[in-house]
Protein backbone atom coordinates (compact mmCIF):
# COMPACT_ATOMS: atom_id res chain seq x y z
CA UNK A 1 0.00 0.00 0.00
CA UNK A 2 1.49 3.11 -0.95
CA UNK A 3 2.10 6.27 1.62
CA UNK A 4 3.18 9.77 0.81
CA UNK A 5 3.34 12.08 3.73
CA UNK A 6 6.23 14.75 5.47
CA UNK A 7 6.58 14.61 9.35
CA UNK A 8 9.20 17.64 10.77
CA UNK A 9 9.80 16.58 14.20
CA UNK A 10 13.34 15.07 15.15
CA UNK A 11 13.78 11.37 15.59
CA UNK A 12 17.22 9.51 15.91
CA UNK A 13 18.88 8.40 12.67
CA UNK A 14 18.64 4.85 10.89
CA UNK A 15 21.41 3.42 13.00
CA UNK A 16 22.94 0.00 13.48
CA UNK A 17 22.21 -1.52 17.10
CA UNK A 18 23.83 -3.92 19.10
CA UNK A 19 22.44 -7.15 20.40
CA UNK A 20 19.82 -9.68 19.60
CA UNK A 21 16.64 -8.58 17.89
CA UNK A 22 13.05 -9.41 18.51
CA UNK A 23 13.27 -11.04 15.14
CA UNK A 24 16.44 -13.69 16.10
CA UNK A 25 14.29 -14.47 19.32
CA UNK A 26 11.44 -15.92 16.85
CA UNK A 27 13.45 -17.19 14.53
CA UNK A 28 15.29 -19.30 17.49
CA UNK A 29 12.09 -20.64 18.99
CA UNK A 30 10.36 -21.62 15.88
CA UNK A 31 13.79 -23.40 14.73
CA UNK A 32 13.81 -25.05 18.29
CA UNK A 33 9.57 -25.76 18.13
CA UNK A 34 10.75 -27.26 14.53
CA UNK A 35 13.12 -29.41 15.24
CA UNK A 36 11.52 -31.10 18.62
CA UNK A 37 7.88 -31.76 16.74
CA UNK A 38 10.17 -33.47 13.83
CA UNK A 39 9.05 -30.91 11.36
CA UNK A 40 12.62 -30.57 10.39
CA UNK A 41 16.03 -31.71 11.32
CA UNK A 42 18.26 -29.37 12.60
CA UNK A 43 20.53 -30.21 9.60
CA UNK A 44 17.86 -29.18 7.08
CA UNK A 45 17.36 -26.01 8.42
CA UNK A 46 20.88 -25.40 7.89
CA UNK A 47 20.42 -26.07 4.62
CA UNK A 48 17.98 -23.53 4.01
CA UNK A 49 20.07 -21.09 5.77
CA UNK A 50 22.78 -21.57 3.67
CA UNK A 51 20.50 -21.10 0.66
CA UNK A 52 19.71 -18.27 1.69
CA UNK A 53 22.78 -16.57 3.05
CA UNK A 54 23.82 -17.20 -0.45
CA UNK A 55 21.48 -15.01 -1.98
CA UNK A 56 22.97 -11.63 -3.66
CA UNK A 57 21.46 -8.55 -5.54
CA UNK A 58 23.22 -9.99 -8.77
CA UNK A 59 20.02 -10.82 -10.37
CA UNK A 60 18.11 -8.06 -9.72
CA UNK A 61 21.18 -6.61 -11.13
CA UNK A 62 20.66 -8.01 -14.05
CA UNK A 63 17.09 -7.35 -14.53
CA UNK A 64 17.04 -3.72 -14.05
CA UNK A 65 20.02 -3.70 -16.58
CA UNK A 66 17.96 -5.59 -18.89
CA UNK A 67 14.80 -2.68 -18.09
CA UNK A 68 17.05 -0.23 -19.47
CA UNK A 69 18.33 -1.09 -22.53
CA UNK A 70 14.82 -3.52 -23.53
CA UNK A 71 11.99 -1.27 -23.56
CA UNK A 72 9.24 -4.27 -24.54
CA UNK A 73 11.46 -6.48 -21.50
CA UNK A 74 10.49 -3.39 -19.34
CA UNK A 75 6.77 -3.43 -20.09
CA UNK A 76 7.08 -6.91 -19.40
CA UNK A 77 8.82 -6.76 -15.91
CA UNK A 78 6.16 -3.72 -14.91
CA UNK A 79 3.02 -5.83 -16.32
CA UNK A 80 3.84 -8.89 -15.51
CA UNK A 81 6.88 -9.62 -12.98
CA UNK A 82 6.92 -13.11 -12.25
CA UNK A 83 7.19 -13.82 -16.08
CA UNK A 84 10.00 -11.18 -16.81
CA UNK A 85 12.09 -12.64 -13.48
CA UNK A 86 11.38 -16.44 -15.58
CA UNK A 87 13.20 -14.92 -18.45
CA UNK A 88 15.90 -14.25 -16.60
CA UNK A 89 15.76 -17.67 -15.04
CA UNK A 90 14.30 -16.94 -11.96
CA UNK A 91 11.35 -19.30 -11.25
CA UNK A 92 11.07 -19.78 -7.95
CA UNK A 93 10.56 -16.93 -5.75
CA UNK A 94 10.16 -17.35 -1.54
CA UNK A 95 7.04 -18.33 -1.16
CA UNK A 96 5.42 -17.46 -4.46
CA UNK A 97 4.51 -14.16 -3.41
CA UNK A 98 3.03 -11.58 -5.57
CA UNK A 99 5.69 -8.99 -6.93
CA UNK A 100 5.05 -5.83 -8.13
CA UNK A 101 7.77 -4.04 -9.82
CA UNK A 102 7.22 0.43 -9.52
CA UNK A 103 9.29 2.78 -11.81
CA UNK A 104 10.69 5.79 -10.67
CA UNK A 105 10.20 8.61 -12.79
CA UNK A 106 11.26 12.37 -12.94
CA UNK A 107 8.31 13.07 -10.61
CA UNK A 108 7.79 9.92 -8.81
CA UNK A 109 10.54 8.23 -6.19
CA UNK A 110 9.21 4.46 -4.80
CA UNK A 111 10.22 3.25 -1.74
CA UNK A 112 10.20 -0.22 -0.10
CA UNK A 113 9.49 -1.31 3.48
CA UNK A 114 7.61 -4.10 5.37
CA UNK A 115 5.95 -2.42 8.62
CA UNK A 116 5.40 -5.30 10.38
CA UNK A 117 8.51 -7.85 9.82
CA UNK A 118 10.91 -7.45 6.86
CA UNK A 119 9.11 -8.79 3.98
CA UNK A 120 11.60 -8.72 0.87
CA UNK A 121 12.15 -10.33 -2.43
CA UNK A 122 15.38 -12.13 -1.49
CA UNK A 123 15.58 -14.56 -5.06
CA UNK A 124 16.26 -11.36 -6.69
CA UNK A 125 17.80 -8.66 -4.35
CA UNK A 126 19.79 -10.87 -1.88
CA UNK A 127 19.69 -10.93 1.82
CA UNK A 128 17.84 -7.56 2.99
CA UNK A 129 20.42 -5.52 4.93
CA UNK A 130 20.05 -5.12 8.34
CA UNK A 131 18.49 -1.61 8.85
CA UNK A 132 16.02 -2.47 6.67
CA UNK A 133 14.28 -4.90 9.94
CA UNK A 134 15.34 -2.51 12.13
CA UNK A 135 11.91 -0.69 13.82
CA UNK A 136 13.29 2.85 13.37
CA UNK A 137 13.55 2.45 9.48
CA UNK A 138 10.30 0.10 9.64
CA UNK A 139 8.17 3.23 10.88
CA UNK A 140 10.26 6.04 10.30
CA UNK A 141 10.59 5.47 6.30
CA UNK A 142 6.67 5.76 5.99
CA UNK A 143 5.85 8.92 8.22
CA UNK A 144 8.74 11.00 6.88
CA UNK A 145 9.95 9.51 3.72
CA UNK A 146 12.30 12.13 2.73
CA UNK A 147 14.02 12.83 5.74
CA UNK A 148 14.97 9.60 6.34
CA UNK A 149 16.09 9.24 2.42
CA UNK A 150 18.46 12.47 2.78
CA UNK A 151 19.98 10.00 5.88
CA UNK A 152 20.82 7.71 3.12
CA UNK A 153 22.64 10.83 1.21
CA UNK A 154 19.47 10.99 -1.32
CA UNK A 155 18.42 14.16 -1.89
CA UNK A 156 15.22 14.85 -4.29
CA UNK A 157 13.92 17.99 -5.55
CA UNK A 158 10.83 19.25 -3.54
CA UNK A 159 8.75 18.59 -6.74
CA UNK A 160 9.33 14.89 -7.01
CA UNK A 161 6.79 13.14 -4.99
CA UNK A 162 8.17 9.88 -2.95
CA UNK A 163 5.63 7.20 -2.55
CA UNK A 164 6.08 4.32 0.18
CA UNK A 165 5.35 1.15 -0.66
CA UNK A 166 4.55 -1.31 2.24
CA UNK A 167 5.34 -5.01 1.69
CA UNK A 168 3.54 -7.67 3.02
CA UNK A 169 3.70 -12.01 3.47
CA UNK A 170 1.75 -12.00 -0.06
CA UNK A 171 3.25 -9.35 -1.43
CA UNK A 172 6.54 -7.67 -2.68
CA UNK A 173 7.54 -4.79 -4.40
CA UNK A 174 10.63 -4.41 -6.66
CA UNK A 175 12.20 -0.48 -7.44
CA UNK A 176 12.79 -0.14 -10.89
CA UNK A 177 15.30 3.15 -10.59
CA UNK A 178 15.94 5.36 -13.67
CA UNK A 179 19.28 4.70 -15.78
CA UNK A 180 21.87 7.85 -14.82
CA UNK A 181 22.16 10.08 -17.68
CA UNK A 182 25.20 9.77 -19.66
CA UNK A 183 25.13 6.20 -20.35
CA UNK A 184 24.13 5.55 -23.68
CA UNK A 185 25.95 2.80 -25.15
CA UNK A 186 27.15 1.23 -21.63
CA UNK A 187 27.36 -2.55 -22.22
CA UNK A 188 25.18 -4.44 -19.83
CA UNK A 189 28.13 -5.28 -17.23
CA UNK A 190 28.44 -1.87 -16.68
CA UNK A 191 25.13 -0.97 -16.26
CA UNK A 192 24.54 -3.82 -13.42
CA UNK A 193 27.28 -2.21 -11.83
CA UNK A 194 25.83 0.99 -11.41
CA UNK A 195 22.33 -1.13 -10.08
CA UNK A 196 22.89 -1.69 -6.01
CA UNK A 197 20.63 -3.65 -3.57
CA UNK A 198 19.71 0.00 -1.85
CA UNK A 199 18.50 1.37 -4.89
CA UNK A 200 16.32 -1.88 -5.85
CA UNK A 201 14.91 -0.75 -2.08
CA UNK A 202 14.68 2.83 -2.96
CA UNK A 203 16.61 4.48 -0.24
CA UNK A 204 19.67 5.45 -2.50
CA UNK A 205 19.66 5.79 -6.67
CA UNK A 206 21.95 5.04 -9.27
CA UNK A 207 24.90 7.43 -10.35
CA UNK A 208 27.91 7.46 -12.87
CA UNK A 209 30.13 9.51 -10.40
Amino acid sequence: MPHDGHHHDDHAPIEESSGITEFEVMEQAIRELLIEKGILSASQIQTQIDDMDSRTPVMGQKIIARAWTDPEYKQRLISDPNSAFAEMGVTRLDENPEVVVVENTPDRHNVIVCTLCSCYPRVVLGMPPAWYKKRAYRSRVVKEPRKVLEEFGTELPDNVKIEVHDSTADMRYLVLPMRPDGTEGWSSEQLEALVTRDSMIGVKVPSTA
